[in-house]
């Protein structure tokens, strides 16, 4: 397989596409959360890309205006300085300036995220970036706090060794365990409440002792969150409202 990176024009909005070319024989788009991908067969020539991605455009405005509320998760914040970012019970104020440099950086001091962006940057790279940013930070800075909630849960209830807890920038999913026993979780969590991240923090432990979605994994989950398709359900339905 391999993969490449583009970018459309679509209800208004520059949109980055993942590129796949797979042992496949045919082309396949898709909206999924945050990500537009274009599935095609490996050793296409350029021009049939290039086609395609015109076919996508028209494809991905279409599904725009059939479903809004897609278009509303890749509709961008524009971030600056003086502005206010609540996560949780913590609240950040953004520094943000735009210099001559190479790279984009950012760095919570106290209260405040520095965020310094590269002036050659393009609005949709820059926006990007921002969001990246901003979850490596807020993700060191609630680093401590939810490596202790996972702890705390695991102690409770199957007790299995945990090699790393991670906190990711992640759009795929809400969390993730790999079967070396690292915990991941996505960054997006964090603007759930609290209940709703145990439910995550719990679905992940279970897949320390079951590492599919088998009927024993789900009565392990409501062994000890018996309410747990509530949780499930406020994912679902709120998905676009947790993110930087």
């Amino acid at each position: 397989m391999k993969k490449y990176g583009a970018f459309i024009q679509a209800g208004g909005l520059e949109l980055p596409v993942e590129i796949s070319l797979e042992r496949r024989r045919d082309t396949r788009f898709g909206v999924t959360g945050k990500r537009i991908t274009l599935r095609m067969p490996l050793g296409v020539a350029p021009d049939f890309m290039h086609q395609q991605l015109m076919e996508l455009q028209s494809w991905v405005g279409r599904v725009f205006i059939e479903k809004p509320t897609l278009r509303e998760a890749f509709v961008g914040k524009d971030y600056r300085t003086g502005d206010i970012i609540t996560v949780g019970k913590r609240q950040y104020r953004l520094e943000v300036q735009v210099q001559e440099r190479a790279t984009h950086t950012a760095r919570l001091v106290g209260d405040t995220i520095n965020i310094q962006l590269a002036a050659k940057a393009t609005d949709a790279h820059r926006n990007k970036s921002i969001k990246t940013l901003l979850s490596r930070v807020v993700a060191s800075d609630f680093q401590a706090e939810i490596s202790r909630r996972v702890h705390d849960w695991n102690d409770r209830t199957f007790r299995r060794p945990i090699k790393s807890i991670n906190l990711k920038y992640n759009h795929t999913n809400w969390g993730s365990c790999s079967a070396h026993s690292n915990v991941n979780l996505s960054t997006r969590l964090l603007f759930a409440p609290q209940e709703v991240q145990d439910y995550v923090i719990l679905h992940e432990l279970a897949h320390l002792v079951e590492l599919n979605h088998s009927d024993r994994f789900w009565a392990l989950v409501e062994r000890y969150m018996p309410d747990y398709q509530e949780k499930e359900k406020w994912l679902k339905e709120n998905r676009t409202k947790c993110d930087f």
